[in-house]
């Protein structure tokens, strides 16, 4: 059993808040995690996808009034949409009587319905808290190779062997695609979007180019961004927005757009080892974007990441702004002996960050330049989880 670093955080948010949402796509580990949680408090597990646990919510407030001393743990929340009122009377009347904390834990896919729903119901009420898949910290440095191959999902990093992870990540693609999104969103063809999923792969960590996109699947702009959204919200796609502060140099708008998890990522190419990944052209872009989201997972609240790009070439592959704080360039390299390009100095000189850093494979830190220091991942994210 990996024990997530999360675990005490979301013992934190408990203990402060009357409801914590933990969100984040399927199969991640949020069921395990919940179990984790409810093996160590008084607590009762309800999920919302089994017919005898929703039928015990068939008056949802007598049931749960009865249960107001213990933390309910309610899974696949998203389904049951019209409960997060009920959640409301029962903590504003728990904190009339001093039971203000440590009420609900809800877990869901992001969905659209899940976050509005909570916000406006339970403002003020719940805090958030994104399960992402499991990180370099995690596993340990021994396995950051596999971890970048086959991805964060558990079963996935853990399977026996790197045929049984790829046929796992197969069956996860199918199973969103087919139940899992019909479910959330309005109803999209399957296909279509494993096709737009594809390109995306294809193109990871390239600007997004919305008109490209829709031309390959015979579509609008409009539908273009209503499936990223879609598939944004549900955490299976990044984002990262660019730079957005005046350095008086005309720069690059558009988002950066990443399948958040590598193998994800691989699988949708039909990339079934590392051999496989080593000799094909998305290599780079790959260990680009598994950097990147260790990183930017990690991140403290109030935390915002971006990329810099300008019209005269310059270009940061990530910049972390902590909060409060001047701003850190991020190169990122698949190499041992990595060296920043003109470019990343150039973004520098517009940018002026506290600290520059060259993300690599390797496992020592050394100053490449007078100024920027070659850094591990694992070593990079444990200080940016630190900063704050």
């Amino acid at each position: 059993m990996i024990r997530r670093r999360l675990h005490p955080h979301l013992h934190e948010l408990l203990s402060e808040n009357p409801a914590v949402a933990l969100i984040g796509p399927r199969q991640v580990g949020k069921t395990t995690l919940a179990w984790q949680i409810a093996d160590e408090m008084d607590s009762v597990y309800l999920d919302l996808e089994s017919p005898s646990d929703l039928a015990k919510l068939s008056e949802p407030e007598l049931y749960l009034a009865d249960h107001q001393h213990r933390l309910v743990i309610l899974d696949e929340v998203h389904k049951t949409p019209g409960l997060f009122q009920t959640l409301r009377g029962l903590i504003d009347r728990g904190r009339r009587s001093g039971q203000g904390v440590g009420r609900f834990l809800l877990l869901g896919s992001a969905s659209m319905d899940l976050l509005r729903q909570s916000g406006e119901s339970l403002a003020g009420r719940i805090a958030y808290l994104e399960l992402a898949p499991l990180d370099v910290s995690e596993v340990g440095t021994s396995n950051a190779a596999p971890l970048w191959v086959r991805g964060g999902f558990p079963d996935s990093v853990l399977a026996a062997d790197d045929r049984k992870s790829f046929l796992w990540r197969q069956n996860f693609i199918r199973t969103y695609l087919e139940r899992d999104i019909p479910q959330l969103g309005p109803r999209i063809p399957a296909e279509r979007l494993r096709r737009l999923w594809v390109m995306l792969a294809h193109a990871q960590g390239e600007l997004l180019n919305a008109a490209a996109l829709a031309r390959g699947l015979g579509v609008d702009g409009k539908t273009i961004s209503r499936y990223l959204d879609l598939m944004a919200d549900l955490l299976l796609v990044r984002r990262l927005p660019p730079w957005r502060k005046n350095t008086g140099k005309r720069l690059v708008k558009s988002p950066k757009v990443y399948v958040r998890d590598s193998g994800i990522v691989h699988a949708l190419l039909g990339l079934t080892s590392q051999e496989d990944l080593l000799g094909h052209p998305v290599v780079g872009a790959s260990w680009e974007g598994f950097v990147i989201e260790t990183l930017v997972s990690r991140l403290p609240d109030g935390s915002e990441a971006s990329h810099y790009r300008s019209s005269g070439g310059a270009e940061i592959d990530l910049i972390v702004t902590l909060p409060g704080r001047r701003p850190w360039a991020i190169e990122v390299k698949r190499s041992l002996n990595p060296r920043p390009p003109k470019g990343f100095h150039s973004g520098c000189l517009d940018v002026r960050p506290a600290a520059k850093y060259v993300v690599y494979p390797g496992a020592e830190r050394y100053m490449v330049t007078a100024d920027t220091e070659a850094v591990p991942l694992i070593d990079l994210a444990r200080e940016v989880s630190r900063a704050t």
